[in-house]
């Protein structure tokens, strides 16, 4: 397995930053992704947004999978607020089960799960967590669920992770497949978390500047 470039990697906030200007749009307006309701208590409707350029890529991945089967969206746009309180929360989970930590291995431990607040792809709008559900809209099995962090999951969470089903491991690699021909990329330490357009995407494309920052809720 190739290394993993974690989002703390001074190499992913050393890369330029050529804002669009593109806009957040809403997903549940202006898609036709399934879209699941449980990160909106946390965000207040905001995870429901995403760059424009993003959206338009998540159809076109759509497209690609093989009939009965749908994307189903979970989470795009979170506020840099609620990154910080996310990246705050694990560190500090981290930090109580091994308090002999420096600080620089907390923070690179912390963002297998969280990316750092300033360089977060959520906070650019340019992130989505997303799984695949049937047509009848039923999730499917991914190998464990959204959002298990490392230690729960015992690395499962991880997307070429070893210890899942073949079924698991089918349903990823459709999944990456359609996403990867539409452009985006994997984080590879969270098999659900894909982006187009920031930092992180564009370390990984060669590209010269991502196209999407950290931006304000409206």
């Amino acid at each position: 397995m190739n290394e993993i470039i974690l989002m703390s990697d001074p190499a992913v906030a050393a890369v330029p930053v050529r804002e669009t200007g593109e806009r957040l749009v809403d997903v549940r307006r202006e898609g036709s992704l399934l879209v699941d309701g449980r990160k909106e208590a946390d965000s207040g409707g905001a995870c429901g947004h995403l760059r424009a350029g993003v959206l338009e890529r998540l159809a076109k991945a759509e497209a690609r999978l093989p009939d009965g089967l749908r994307l189903l969206y979970v989470e795009g746009y979170r506020p840099p607020a609620l990154q910080r309180r996310y990246f705050e929360a694990y560190a500090a989970t981290l930090r109580a089960r091994n308090p002999e930590w420096p600080a620089d291995r907390l923070r690179s431990a912390a963002s297998r799960y969280v990316s750092p607040p300033e360089i977060a792809p959520h906070s650019a709008g340019a992130a989505v967590d997303l799984t695949l559900a049937d047509a009848d809209g039923r999730e499917l099995d991914l190998g464990t669920r959204m959002n298990a962090d490392p230690e729960e999951s015992a690395g499962a969470c991880y997307t070429h992770a070893g210890n899942i089903s073949d079924e698991a491991r089918a349903h990823r690699d459709i999944l990456g497949a359609a996403l990867t021909a539409a452009g985006l990329v994997n984080y590879p330490t969270e098999w659900w978390h894909w982006s187009y357009g920031d930092r992180y995407w564009a370390l990984m494309t060669g590209a010269p500047a991502a196209h999407y920052g950290p931006v304000e809720p409206d």
